[in-house]
């Protein structure tokens, strides 16, 4: 009789914020939702409240040097992310900050890859800028705008993740021919009919050029991933 192999971990989120109440919101629907519930992945709400001082559990104060809003404390922080931490330390502390790096296709995989992620939500006017280096956090942003606060911002980490992990999505071709894999953007969709309303799905589409839509719709990815030399590359950075 072959013994049985031991259940794997599952890929672990632990999001530490000021509103626990908000998790697991929309991921406990659909896909993730049942992956959710079958151990696939695990997630903790850490909430920030718990760790304030004093008697109102103050987590916050004004900002040093003057200025407009709240800044949530360091030593309060520090003390929520280590705590955080005890159950899966080994992993990324991610930071949800506007200023942060693009949250990428390549970083979502890189995350996948790993045992899970500490996401760090920020309220107010953010967070001390001690405890990003203190707690060696990596600032991720999910776009150029501002949010009320880092939750919804963690949710799109962990949801852009959770999808990638094996026994989420059911047929697991279909994440090898989406949009940034291979850094062309996925051709658009159509199902029958053939024809609808007077409009007929291009014959080009059908043939899952890949290439010509990136070329009309993102010029940009094919400039970035084309190599040094080729048609149509252009400088990068520091080049």
């Amino acid at each position: 009789m072959n013994a049985h192999k031991p259940p794997l971990a599952p890929w672990r989120a632990t999001v530490v914020t000021l509103h626990p109440e908000l998790f697991p919101g929309p991921l406990a629907a659909s896909l993730a939702g049942e992956a959710l519930q079958r151990g696939v992945w695990a997630l903790d709400a850490v909430g920030i409240r718990q760790f304030g001082l004093g008697r109102r559990r103050t987590v916050d104060d004004t900002p040093a040097g003057g200025g407009a809003g709240m800044v949530l404390r360091a030593d309060v922080l520090g003390a929520a992310i280590d705590h955080a931490s005890l159950a899966n330390p080994n992993v990324p502390r991610l930071y949800l900050s506007p200023r942060g790096e693009p949250l990428t296709q390549t970083l979502a995989r890189e995350l996948a890859a790993g045992p899970g992620a500490l996401l760090l939500a920020g309220r107010f006017e953010g967070v001390d800028e001690r405890i990003i280096e203190a707690r060696a956090l990596r600032e991720v942003s999910i776009g150029d705008y501002v949010l009320l606060g880092g939750e919804l911002a963690a949710m799109v980490v962990i949801e852009a993740v959770v999808r990638l992990l094996p026994g989420v999505v059911g047929h697991g071709a279909s994440l090898a021919d989406e949009s940034f894999e291979g850094g062309l953007l996925e051709y658009p969709h159509y199902t029958r009919p053939r024809a609808w309303e007077g409009r007929s799905i291009p014959d080009v589409l059908l043939s899952g050029d890949h290439h010509r839509l990136t070329a009309a719709r993102r010029p940009d990815l094919l400039c970035a991933d084309a190599p040094r030399g080729s048609p149509g590359a252009r400088p990068r950075r520091g080049s």
